[in-house]
């Protein structure tokens, strides 16, 4: 037995799911032009918006199924939040998470439901 308030709410689900896989070129885009804006030494502006960016993309894509995308932002936001504490970093530092962003950027957009 199925009812209309499942069928709304699974209807709605896979709307959503289909807007986030739609975004996804253009978030992992910006991604990218955020790291590369990144300035080690006044990273505030930009990484503050990776970390939000970040942050929504490790909830989302658990939602919708890219399980291995979801925790590999996760991460990625919670090693900017340690980094972004304290009052200065090395810039070797910067360079492996921003190279870490830049690995997680580049398999997001091969193959997004198989990051892991």
């Amino acid at each position: 037995m199925s009812f209309a308030a499942d069928q709304q709410f699974f209807s709605r689900l896979a709307s959503a799911s289909d807007s986030f896989a739609g975004s996804l070129p253009s978030t992992l885009a910006r991604l990218a032009q955020l790291g590369a804006e990144l300035d080690p030494a006044a990273p505030a502006l930009a990484a503050n918006e990776l970390q939000a960016m970040l942050h929504t993309v490790a909830g989302s894509a658990v939602t919708f199924g890219y399980r291995g995308l979801g925790q590999h932002a996760r991460a990625l936001e919670q090693r900017l939040r340690v980094l972004m504490t304290f009052d200065a970093v090395a810039h070797s530092d910067w360079a492996i998470w921003l190279g870490e962003l830049g690995q997680f950027v580049e398999a997001g957009r091969h193959d997004p439901r198989s990051l892991g």
